[in-house]
C-alpha cells in the first residue's frame, strides 16, 4: 500500500511570531510618527497668515509677499525684543526694538506685563506685507523658574503669537537648542554674553546698543531673526573683515520702546 502524500511544510511561509510582532511595533510607530507631523503640520498652519483671500493678490504677475525680504525674530520674554531684518545680502538692514512692556500692582506687588496695544502699533509701522514670516524662540518653561515664571512665560509666548498672526505674520516657532546650535551657542559653557557677541559681530553697526549684559534679549532677537534669514556664522568671520557688511539704517531705525505705565489690577 502506498503512502499517502502528504502536504508540503509550509510553517516556512508562515512569518514567526516574533518577526509579526515586530512588523506590526514598526507599523505603529510609522503610524505614530506620520500622526505627529500630521499635528505638527496642523499647528504650524493655524500660526500662519489667516488672510488666505489676500494670499493670491498679485502684482505684475506675481504674488505681492512673493520675494519679501523682511524677516521678523522674537525673544518673547519680558526683557526680550524684536529684531526686523530688510532686503539681502550686502544690502542688509539690521534693526532691534525692545519689548514693549508696562508695570501693574498684583495685590501689593508691582509687576511687569507686556504692552499688547504698543506691540500692535509696533508691528503696524512695518508695513511688512501679508504673510511675512516671523520667528519666535519656542517657550520651555524650566522647573526652577517656578510658577509666577511659567505663567509670564506661556502668556509672553502666547500673547506675541496671537498679536502676530491677528496682524498678518505667518508664524514659526523655534526651539532655543536650533537657533543656538545654528550659531555654535549650543555648548552648557555657553552664556548670554556669548549671543551678545555673537551678535555684536553680525551686526556691527548694532554694536552700542549690546553692549549691557541687560542686552542679552535684543541680541537673541537678532540672532534667532538672522536664524531664520539664513545667515551663518561664516557672515560673522566677514563682518569682522568688513565693518559694512551691512547697511547701517538710519538712527530711527534703533529706537528702542519700552513703554512704563502703571496701572492696578486685582
Amino acid at each position: 500500500m502506498e503512502k499517502p502524500i502528504l502536504p508540503p511544510n509550509l510553517s516556512c511561509l508562515r512569518p514567526h511570531p516574533v518577526n509579526v510582532r515586530e512588523s506590526r511595533a514598526s507599523r505603529v510607530r510609522v503610524s505614530a510618527s506620520a500622526f505627529a507631523c500630521e499635528l505638527k503640520e496642523n499647528w504650524l498652519d493655524s500660526l500662519s497668515c489667516p488672510f488666505s483671500e489676500h494670499a493670491g493678490d498679485t502684482q505684475n504677475g506675481e504674488p505681492k509677499n512673493a520675494g519679501s525680504e523682511l524677516v521678523v525674530g522674537i525673544d518673547p520674554d519680558l526683557s526680550g525684543a524684536l529684531a526686523l531684518l530688510r532686503g539681502n545680502g550686502p544690502g542688509l538692514c539690521a534693526q532691534v526694538f525692545d519689548s514693549p512692556h508696562l508695570q501693574i500692582l498684583v495685590g501689593k506687588r508691582f509687576r511687569r506685563r507686556l504692552d499688547a496695544k504698543s506691540i500692535v502699533q509696533l508691528i503696524r509701522s512695518f508695513e511688512a506685507p501679508l504673510g511675512t514670516t516671523a520667528y519666535i524662540e519656542q517657550s520651555n518653561p524650566f522647573p526652577q523658574d517656578g510658577k509666577q515664571g511659567w505663567w509670564s512665560g506661556g502668556y509672553n509666548y502666547g500673547l506675541w503669537i496671537g498679536i502676530l498672526v491677528a496682524s498678518g505674520f505667518s508664524v514659526v516657532p523655534v526651539p532655543s537648542q536650533s537657533w543656538k546650535k545654528h550659531f555654535e551657542l549650543a555648548r552648557s559653557s555657553s552664556s548670554k554674553d556669548d549671543s551678545r557677541e555673537a551678535a555684536s559681530m553680525l551686526f556691527p553697526s548694532l554694536r552700542s546698543h549690546l553692549k549691557r549684559k541687560k542686552d542679552h534679549g535684543r541680541a537673541e532677537a537678532l540672532l534667532i531673526a538672522a536664524y531664520g534669514k539664513g545667515l551663518t556664522r561664516n557672515l560673522i568671520s566677514e563682518s569682522l573683515v568688513s565693518e559694512n557688511l551691512f547697511d547701517e539704517c538710519p538712527a530711527s531705525s534703533f529706537s528702542l520702546v519700552p513703554q512704563e505705565t502703571l496701572i492696578s489690577t486685582k
